[in-house]
């Protein structure tokens, strides 16, 4: 079934790659992105550039918290909620940034929501919701202890989403990505620095012990469950989006 979804957090590095599965379905597509400079904005024009002159994309350039969403949502059946301030270290010091850009935002759009008849309404989240997990694998059910700030901004969008599909019926599913990695992931992150400190033979610094583990997420697979999750996932419900 073809389908209209707004992508918020497009240009960015899962959301250009959700942006294009979608045109790819042939699903017509709304998608936004600030272009922020969190990291250098030229790399996300570069990610935009394979759709932004699709027939069937609309790419509008704006921050969430100044466009008129009601406008923005009419003839949606699917949201994506990609848009989100990244970063964990930097979180202990921007955490103005992080609340305005992860929770205010995500506030104004579910409430826009409340008001269109969506099928559902898929909210990024993150693995930083757990903290440091009680078990592995980590499973749904884990109560979300964050130890940063972002993760805490993380943990107040998910409440968030199920504050409005309680009460509006808004059909919201909330997805926790563990680490996606793949083309054009973001130049700050692990597997980049790795590869970059490896090319100019320099020193990668570990923190901690080097015993502490990761669950790496490859960029398809977390496509593949988003588009699942906003095809027909349970609303209400989180999801791990993860190898395990």
């Amino acid at each position: 079934m073809l389908k209209a979804a707004l992508i918020t957090g497009a240009a960015g590095f899962i959301g250009s790659h959700l942006t294009e599965h979608c045109l790819g379905l042939g699903w017509r597509v709304t998608a936004v992105d600030a272009f922020t400079d969190y990291y250098d904005p030229s790399a996300k024009r570069r990610n935009a550039s394979s759709f932004a002159d699709d027939p069937r994309c609309t790419l509008v350039e704006a921050d969430l918290l100044e466009l008129d969403l009601a406008s923005l949502l009419d003839g949606i059946s699917v949201v994506f909620h990609l848009a989100a301030q990244p970063g964990v270290r930097t979180s202990w010091d921007e955490f103005d940034v992080y609340v305005r850009q992860n929770v205010t935002a995500t506030q104004r759009l579910l409430a826009a929501a409340g008001k269109a008849p969506l099928e559902r309404f898929v909210v990024a989240s993150s693995s930083s919701v757990y903290g440091d997990a009680e078990s592995l694998p980590t499973g749904e059910d884990v109560v979300p202890r964050p130890v940063s700030p972002y993760g805490a901004t993380k943990v107040a969008t998910e409440q968030l989403a199920h504050i409005y599909w309680r009460n509006f019926g808004v059909p919201t599913v909330t997805l926790r990505y563990f680490t996606v990695y793949g083309p054009r992931k973001r130049p700050d992150m692990a597997f980049n620095r790795l590869i970059a400190c490896s090319l100019d033979g320099q020193p990668f610094e570990v923190f901690g012990d080097g015993n502490q583990t990761r669950d790496f997420t490859f960029v398809t697979d977390a496509v593949a469950g988003t588009i699942a999750a906003g095809i027909g996932a349970e609303p209400g419900m989180a999801y791990n989006i993860g190898g395990g």
